[in-house]
């Protein structure tokens, strides 16, 4: 046995920060642009710079190792500062702002934060300055509309900055040390802390370069909120490649559009509703410049899939993952494989390895359906404050996703439904996500969700709660004629309800939940359950 012990120079040698990517990035292309924010344009240089600035500020002021909340909404401002962070050997807690502010309360606490980066704008929104009074920690403001903050006692991005080196700080920062605390979304109960090292997170970014053939030329969308795994990992990839990201604050369809030919974006990302809403303009069409269109988060119409690749790009993938197994995870090209339907996720990117496993551990071959599970440098180190639930999330030496699924034809992965949204009913088991493909199949339909309620012969019965396209005439009749076509008896839906929206988190996953709560009266009345 060779016995090296790791010196500080080896150690320095060896080390992955995150804050390193950014760095270096500036080293080759300090000229080339890496944000476009609006009429604001900061280069790989400038980004360095200043998130080495910010840096010091925090080690001058915090010192290393504390938890730093985040309350933002995508900004050239979001991405120096969580840079600076990392550069710092500081933690990153992101939270989604789009949550209530006793949610935001929660985490902020659960999380012990010693500091909290917060947008002007959110500090006025009812509650918020309140509760980060409450909270007592120090605060640094960004986007301020002035050189000094209006929020007694804090301080702004732009002051932090100023005086500071702008050099990478000179510190020692282990790989595999927390880079980043990301919270679930809590469905049944309060959200959990994913922690990340740099070590997972790089490890992702990395896998994504290469599953994603990211170089410097690219210009990616950030129209997804960068307080979310799957635009960080995304943005922080093209950065660490030298590459561009376009920020915008939210989803507007004329905008975007606007912005993917002016900025001639290469690759752009987005929820099935996005694209379908870019191409409800009949003279939309991209230029050649668009290499990539990624999908993800929730299920797409297939008739979707050729009307992207005839105005977008020829080149559209799903990209899956999750907030404890750092995204991507796993990738699917379905116009390389027509046959298959919409579900499938494909082949695991190149960092991490995945399986089928049953209840007992053991591992399934093509067509047993079980567990997906992951395994790879990109797993998270676990749930902050929750060693049984991370011991449960790791057992038998894999990451339990919760998601079930089977090996198909050529070694593609079928995604088969959610372990706690598979619907029961009459001694069989039906997958929701393939009821919601043939619903949302039809023309008429905008959105669905199946799901099971009560009832009190079958146990459960399928559901289906639908969005019409506007100015579509489309009825319980015709949309279940559709069914019947496609599916078995036994899953065409026992009730259809249509609504004006589906309640859905800020990445467009459906809140199933929420659906189960307002209409169980509904199913009570139409089974007498």
């Amino acid at each position: 046995m060779i016995d090296m012990p790791a010196s500080a120079a080896l150690r320095r040698i060896h080390r992955v920060a995150l804050g390193d990517l950014v760095h270096r990035s500036a080293l080759k292309f300090p000229e080339r642009t890496a944000i476009v924010d609006g009429a604001t344009r900061l280069s790989h240089g400038e980004l360095d710079a200043r998130s080495s600035r910010f840096a010091h500020h925090l080690i001058a002021k915090l010192g290393q190792g504390k938890q730093i909340g985040m309350l933002c909404a995508n900004s050239t401002d979001m991405v120096v500062a969580y840079s600076g962070i990392h550069k710092s050997g500081n933690v990153w807690v992101p939270v989604n702002i789009r949550l209530d502010v006793a949610a935001i309360d929660y985490i902020l606490r659960h999380a012990e934060v010693s500091a909290v980066v917060v947008d002007e704008a959110f500090h006025a929104a009812p509650g918020v300055a309140e509760m980060l009074t409450r909270l007592g920690v120090p605060l640094i403001v960004t986007m301020a509309m002035q050189t000094t903050s209006a929020i007694a006692g804090a301080v702004t991005l732009t002051q932090a900055e100023q005086g500071q080196r702008a050099e990478l700080p000179a510190i020692d920062i282990d790989g595999h040390a927390p880079a980043l605390i990301m919270y679930t979304s809590g469905t049944t109960g309060h959200p959990k802390g994913a922690v990340h090292s740099h070590i997972s997170v790089a490890t992702a970014l990395m896998g994504n370069m290469a599953g994603l053939a990211m170089t410097e030329q690219d210009v990616f969308s950030g129209v997804l909120p960068l307080f979310h795994c799957a635009q960080h990992c995304l943005a922080a990839a093209v950065h660490a490649a030298g590459g561009c990201v376009v920020l915008l604050r939210g989803f507007v369809p004329d905008e975007v559009r606007a912005s993917i030919k002016a900025e001639k974006y290469t690759v752009f990302t987005g929820l099935p509703m996005m694209y379908a809403a870019l191409l409800a303009d009949p003279q939309f069409r991209c230029d050649d410049t668009l290499r990539l269109c990624i999908y993800a988060m929730a299920p797409i119409p297939k008739p979707l899939i050729p009307q992207i690749a005839a105005r977008m790009s020829a080149n559209v993938q799903l990209a899956t993952g999750q907030t404890e197994m750092y995204p991507g995870t796993m990738t699917f090209k379905p116009l390389a494989h027509p046959e298959l339907d919409a579900n499938y996720w494909g082949i695991s990117l190149p960092h991490n390895e995945t399986a089928v496993m049953d209840d007992e551990g053991n591992l399934l071959g093509e067509g047993q359906p079980g567990e997906i599970v992951h395994r790879g440098a990109n797993a998270m180190l676990g749930y902050l404050k929750d060693p049984a639930a991370t011991a449960a999330a790791q057992k038998f030496g894999w990451h339990h996703t919760g998601d079930l699924g089977l090996w198909g034809p050529g070694g593609q992965m079928l995604f088969l439904d959610r372990k706690k949204d598979m619907i029961k009913t009459g001694g069989e088991n039906v997958a929701s996500v393939k009821v919601e493909a043939v619903v949302l199949a039809h023309p008429g339909v905008a959105g669905a969700a199946v799901l099971g309620l009560p009832h009190p012969r079958w146990s459960e019965a399928v559901c289906a709660f639908v969005m019409k396209k506007p100015g579509t005439e489309l009825d319980e009749a015709a949309l279940l004629a559709h069914c019947r076509q496609q599916l078995g008896d036994f899953e065409v839906p026992k009730l259809i309800h249509f609504v004006d929206q589906l309640p859905a988190t800020s990445t467009g996953k459906v809140q199933k939940h929420l659906l189960r709560q307002q209409f169980a009266d509904l199913a009570a009345k139409a089974f007498g359950a």
